[in-house]
């Protein structure tokens, strides 16, 4: 199945309303509490200081149906800019249409049009789904380096 009608384009701040309930369901989708409040701040925020770019799919009638969340940022071994692709989310009931795979062409075009060496993500282990559209696409997983992480309590 495929998503014809689905139209992406850059968000702007204008868009950070009508992105805020996607984001928070994506981040209810990695076991965090419901934050509409939180949700809504932190994607304002990010636009308004161009701290990411958010691409946002939209059917015919502008209802946005899923998301990616792009960070600028740099490979130090490479010593070129990269993408970080930290969101991806699609509505579930849009799901398997062709929108995430839209989202991911939108924004690997726009890693090249920002002069961006690759561009790199993580998922859970569990999201059999979304390793298979990566894969279809062309992302590579990586068997070498092992991700960790730190909580600062903050």
């Amino acid at each position: 199945m495929t998503a014809p009608a689905v139209s992406i384009r850059l968000a702007g701040t204008e868009d950070a309303a009508a992105v805020a309930p996607l984001f928070d369901a994506y981040r209810q989708f990695y076991d965090q509490p419901a934050d509409p409040a939180g949700a809504g701040r932190f994607v304002l925020e990010r636009l308004a200081r161009q701290e990411s770019e958010i691409l946002i799919a939209c059917d015919a009638e502008g209802w946005i149906l899923g998301f990616c969340q792009l960070y600028p940022t740099f490979c130090s071994v490479e010593a070129k800019p990269i993408f970080r692709l930290y969101d991806l989310f699609v509505l579930p009931a849009h799901r398997r249409a062709g929108v995430g795979r839209c989202l991911l062409q939108a924004a690997e075009a726009l890693a090249r049009q920002r002069g961006k060496a690759r561009m790199d993500l993580t998922t859970a282990r569990s999201n059999h789904a979304a390793q298979a559209l990566y894969e279809s696409l062309g992302w590579k997983r990586d068997d070498v380096f092992l991700a960790y992480s730190r909580s600062l309590g903050g």
